[in-house]
């Protein structure tokens, strides 16, 4: 009876492991790639005073899918009813997180010294975020934008001071959620300075 060479048995084993290997990390797929808005653009320069001295934001409210990881688009041209996920592209925050951290970022910019729920006092406004929209939209196979829009809601107390809704759109450089996830966060920019603006224009009455 013949026995297998010991060398041939040894290149017989690696080679079966490696194809192990390999085929384990095919069947994984690629290694997902990660997204957020960046770096806050530098504020405007101050030209009046700030439209509050102090204000409480809460953090936004928005649809249970904005609440996770996923990154999510619409093919308007072919079925805008669906919104679709992207396989190996993720934020690395739920987006009902980012926006809220970029909008009390851009608005303490504004020289409005911005505080948490937790720290809120008895007669400081208290600003509410609901999101109704957040995506990229394809109008075409190669032509994509961020789309981005909120209702802002000012409380005292249980009295409602004012109410608006905002909404913006930013045409994205490429159609890919690299492109997406740039123009996200563009047009969350301009909301947040909409949203800066219109709390210029209010006539908060004094306790």
């Amino acid at each position: 009876m013949q026995f297998p060479h010991p060398s041939r048995t040894s290149a017989g084993v690696l080679t079966l492991a490696a194809a192990l290997l390999l085929g384990g990390c095919a069947s994984r797929g690629p290694l997902p790639t990660f997204y957020d808005f960046g770096p806050p653009a530098a504020p405007v320069a101050q030209t009046t005073s700030a439209p509050l001295p102090v204000l409480v934001i809460a953090d936004a409210n928005g649809p249970s899918w904005l609440d996770t990881q996923r990154m999510y688009y619409r093919l308007l041209y072919a079925d805008a009813q669906q919104s679709r996920p992207y396989a190996y592209n993720r934020w690395n925050t739920p987006p009902l997180q980012l926006l809220s951290q970029r909008l009390k970022t851009r608005v303490a910019q504004g020289g409005v010294k911005v505080l948490s729920t937790t720290d809120a006092a008895a007669g400081i406004p208290l600003l509410r975020i609901d999101v109704d929209d957040f995506s990229q939209n394809f109008d075409s196979e190669k032509q994509s934008s961020g789309q981005v829009t909120l209702r802002a809601s000012l409380f005292r107390g249980h009295q409602l001071l004012d109410q608006k809704t905002f909404s913006r759109n930013s045409r994205a450089a490429s159609a890919d959620a690299q492109g997406g996830a740039q123009a996200l966060a563009l047009a969350s920019d301009a909301v947040a300075a909409d949203l800066l603006a219109w709390l210029g224009t209010l006539n908060i009455p004094k306790e």
